[in-house]
């Protein structure tokens, strides 16, 4: 634009701010995806707990089981209590574990909407770094299920156990 003949010195900028917020604009969208997966991801851990939270109380009841028998017959029962709470603390130590690792996938998932904000705001290009993060994210989410599969395995075994 010119006034008096002269070029005005923010002629340039509307453009830029343009060009910026349609960048912006697009990383929005396509941080709706991994947004998505972080309330996937909320809700794994949510039913990992409940499961911790049943295994636990589950615990708590053999203990108690445990301290109260007495006798022969007792020495039978209690052998098979602290069987059962072997596999449990197995199962918890599983849990656990898997609940650090959706944890930790869903932390990944976070700075991979943080790194292409950030990318855009600063006009850097994090391509590379947003992509390993991804597929930490998906490292970490594999290794979360591939443990509550077991865990499941190890509970359903450990019920058939105890029905014969």
């Amino acid at each position: 634009r010119r006034q008096g003949g002269r070029q005005h010195r923010f002629a340039h900028r509307p453009r830029a701010m343009e060009s910026h917020l349609t960048d912006i604009a697009r990383v929005i969208q396509l941080a709706v995806a991994p947004v998505f997966l972080l309330t996937a991801i909320a809700t794994l851990i949510t039913a990992l707990n409940a499961r911790l939270g049943r295994i636990v109380d589950r615990r708590r009841v053999l203990s108690d089981r445990l301290r109260d028998q007495a006798g022969a017959q007792a020495a039978d029962q209690a052998e098979e209590v602290r069987a059962e709470l072997d596999l449990i603390s197995r199962r918890i130590a599983l849990i656990y574990h898997a609940i650090v690792a959706a944890v930790l996938g869903a932390l990944a998932v976070c700075l991979v909407v943080a790194g292409a904000f950030i990318g855009a705001l600063v006009s850097v290009d994090l391509a590379k770094a947003v992509a390993v993060l991804f597929v930490v994210a998906m490292f970490a989410l594999i290794c979360g299920l591939t443990m509550f599969l077991r865990e499941v395995f190890l509970a359903v075994a450990g019920h058939r156990q105890v029905i014969r």
